[in-house]
């Protein structure tokens, strides 16, 4: 196993292969800016942004997955608005639990009678804070 998200789990065997490419994880914060007349303003921090996390993955159903059932659990992903931990080999991705902003899909094979074959998701997650 790779790691996992919610009910998506990560994984690379003789029969499956379901994972992830391109992860991209941001973290930013933002500044108030202090106007004074004559000079450069001055910064002051404000407070950190909550981070986000991209990546993409890559469905084939010559991998044991079927691309279909997989866009379909993303998509219950994001509207059911869940958070869940994200987890890479045995670490915890970040301090915080994450929700699915959104995804992209892109059907790249389809066969006779609409079976997806091949597809690509573009995932977005971002850091979710339960605690006001």
């Amino acid at each position: 196993m790779i790691g996992y998200f919610g009910p998506v789990i990560f994984e690379t065997s003789d029969s499956r292969i379901l994972n992830f490419n391109d992860l991209s994880h941001t973290a930013s914060a933002s500044y108030e800016k202090h106007q004074i007349i004559g000079q450069k303003p001055r910064s002051e921090f404000s407070n950190p942004d909550l981070e986000t996390i991209s990546f993409t993955i890559n469905l084939n159903g010559n991998h044991g997955v079927k691309p279909r059932d997989e866009i379909e659990k993303w998509a219950s992903i994001v509207n059911q608005g869940e958070a869940y931990s994200l987890v890479i080999g045995s670490k915890i991705v970040g301090d915080d639990l994450w929700v699915c902003q959104s995804i992209s899909s892109a059907w790249n094979t389809v066969f006779n009678q609409g079976e997806l074959f091949s597809a690509k998701i573009d995932v977005s997650l971002e850091e979710y804070i339960s605690e006001m």
